[in-house]
C-alpha cells in the first residue's frame, strides 16, 4: 500500500496533518508523474518542418552529464519531481534531500524502484548540503541544478556555478523556486468571510511552512475592524497537536531553528512601538515545537514581518487607508523582493484588473478571490521570478524543457551531384 506508506512518512517525518499530507504525498506527487509524462510527449512533438525530399527533425537529447536535484523539507511531492522530471528526460540525477525529509524521500525512492526504475538513474544521497553539494558543483560533469529551498542557499549555489563555469563540459542549466514573502490585499469592495478564511488558510496550514503561503495582508480600514474580529475567531478555535489525530489543523514547526525565527518575530512584535498581537502569539518548545497561528497588525508597512520571509505561522497585516487603494497597490509590488505568489480579493471588477496590471510582476502566480497556496499540478503551473526563482513553472512543460538538449537533424534523401547551381548556367537567349 505505498500511498498509504508514503502518506503516513510524511506525516510523521514533517509534522502534516493527514489532509496536508494527502495532497501532497499521494495526490500533487501523482499528478506530477502523470502530467509530467504528456508535457515530455507535447516537446516531443514539437518538431520543424521538412520540404519535399528532406527530412527535418529535432532529437530532445537528455543533458550530458548529470543533474543534481536539491530538495526541501516541505512537500515529499517536490523531491519526487525534482528528481523525477530530469530522470525522465533521459536524465542521470544526483538527489540530496533534505534532512528533516529522509524519511520521506526514502520511501519516494522505493517508489521509484518498484516501479521499475533502474539502479543509478536516480541516486539518493543523504548528508550535509556543504559536503554533498561541493562535490557536486565542483564537478566537471555537472549539467543541471534542480532546486527548490532558501534563496541564500540558491544564490550561493548559483555563485560556485559562475566561479566553477570554466571546468564544466556545458553551461550547467539552473532552475530554482526559492523564497517568498507573499501577499494578500484586499479591496474595500472584498468579502469579509471569504477574506478571513483565505487568509487562515493560507498562512497557517502546514504551519505556514509554504513557500506559497501568505505571511502580509493589506487591510482596508473599512473592512479591518470585522475582519480583526473574524481572524481572532478563526485563529483561537484552530487545533493545534499531534497530527496523528485527524481533527488537527497545525502540527510543530519543523525543527529547533524554525521555532527560534517564528519566536523572535513574535517577541519582537510584542515589543515594537505600533505593532501587536491579534491572534495567537504562544509557542511551546518543551515537546515539539510548536508555535501558535499569529496575526500580527503594524502600522508600519516596511515593519520586518512583512517584508522578510518568516516560513512559519506567523501572518502580519498592515491596515491601509481605503481611500488610498492606487498607493497601496505599489507598496505591495515594492514592499519585499520575492515574487512568487499573491492574491487580490474584491468585488470590483475594475479593481481587480487594476491589481492584475499593477502587479504584473509581484508574484509568478496570481489569484483572484482565492488563497495564494495550492497550486495545482496542470492547472496553476508554479514559479516565481525575482528572489523567489527562476520561474521554469513546476507542473508544467516548460520546466520539463529545461532537461533537454535538442539536436537538430536534416537528412537530404536525393543529394545533388552538381556543384552548379541553376543561375550558373549558360542564357541560351544570348547565344
Amino acid at each position: 500500500p505505498w500511498r498509504s506508506t508514503i502518506v503516513a512518512a510524511t506525516m510523521l517525518n514533517q509534522s502534516k496533518t493527514v489532509h496536508q499530507a494527502e495532497i501532497d504525498a499521494a495526490c500533487e506527487l501523482i499528478d506530477f508523474w502523470r502530467f509530467n509524462v504528456e508535457f515530455m510527449v507535447r516537446i516531443y512533438e514539437e518538431q520543424p518542418l521538412s520540404s519535399p525530399g528532406v527530412w527535418n527533425r529535432l532529437e530532445y537529447r537528455p543533458l550530458e552529464g548529470f543533474v543534481f536535484a536539491v530538495s526541501p523539507f516541505n512537500f515529499t511531492a517536490i523531491g519526487g519531481n525534482l528528481s523525477g522530471s530530469p530522470a525522465l528526460l533521459g536524465n542521470t540525477v544526483v538527489w540530496k534531500p533534505a534532512s528533516t525529509a529522509a524519511l520521506a524521500a526514502h520511501y519516494v525512492m522505493c517508489v521509484f524502484r518498484e516501479a521499475g526504475l533502474p539502479d543509478g538513474v536516480i541516486n539518493l544521497v543523504y548528508g550535509s548540503g556543504a559536503t554533498i553539494g561541493d562535490a557536486a558543483l565542483a564537478s566537471p560533469e555537472l549539467a543541471g541544478i534542480h532546486f527548490t529551498g532558501s534563496t541564500p542557499v540558491f544564490q550561493s549555489m548559483w555563485k560556485s556555478v559562475g566561479d566553477n563555469i570554466a571546468r564544466y563540459r556545458n553551461y550547467p542549466r539552473i532552475v530554482g523556486e526559492t523564497g517568498g514573502k507573499d501577499f494578500i490585499l484586499a479591496h474595500p469592495s472584498a468579502d469579509v468571510d471569504e477574506l478571513a478564511t483565505a487568509i487562515v488558510r493560507g498562512s497557517f496550514e502546514y504551519q505556514g511552512q509554504k513557500c506559497s503561503a501568505s505571511s502580509r495582508v493589506y487591510a482596508p480600514s473599512n473592512l479591518w475592524p470585522e475582519l480583526r474580529e473574524r481572524l481572532a475567531a478563526q485563529v483561537s478555535s484552530l487545533k493545534m497537536g499531534d497530527v496523528g489525530d485527524f481533527t488537527t489543523f497545525m502540527g510543530a514547526v519543523i525543527d529547533k531553528g524554525a521555532f527560534a525565527t517564528q519566536k523572535e518575530a513574535i517577541d519582537e512584535a510584542r515589543a515594537t512601538k505600533g505593532a501587536e498581537i491579534v491572534a495567537g502569539g504562544g509557542y511551546d518548545d518543551s515537546e515539539g515545537y510548536f508555535v501558535e497561528p499569529t496575526v500580527i497588525a503594524t502600522k508600519d508597512p516596511q515593519f520586518r514581518t512583512m517584508r522578510e520571509e518568516l516560513f512559519g505561522p506567523v501572518v502580519t497585516a498592515f491596515v491601509y487607508d481605503e481611500k488610498r487603494w492606487d498607493d497601496t497597490l505599489e507598496l505591495v509590488d515594492e514592499t519585499a523582493p520575492y515574487a512568487l505568489t499573491g492574491a487580490v480579493f474584491a468585488d470590483d471588477r475594475a479593481a481587480i484588473e487594476q491589481a492584475h496590471q499593477a502587479l504584473r510582476y509581484a508574484a509568478g502566480n496570481f489569484y483572484v478571490n482565492d488563497k495564494p497556496t495550492g497550486a495545482v499540478v496542470g492547472q496553476q503551473p508554479f514559479g516565481g521570478a525575482r528572489a523567489s526563482g527562476t520561474n521554469d513553472k513546476a507542473g508544467s512543460l516548460w520546466n520539463l524543457i529545461r532537461w533537454v538538449s535538442p539536436r537538430t537533424i536534416k537528412e537530404t534523401f536525393v543529394p545533388p551531384t552538381d556543384h552548379r547551381y541553376p543561375s550558373m548556367d549558360p542564357d541560351v537567349d544570348s547565344r
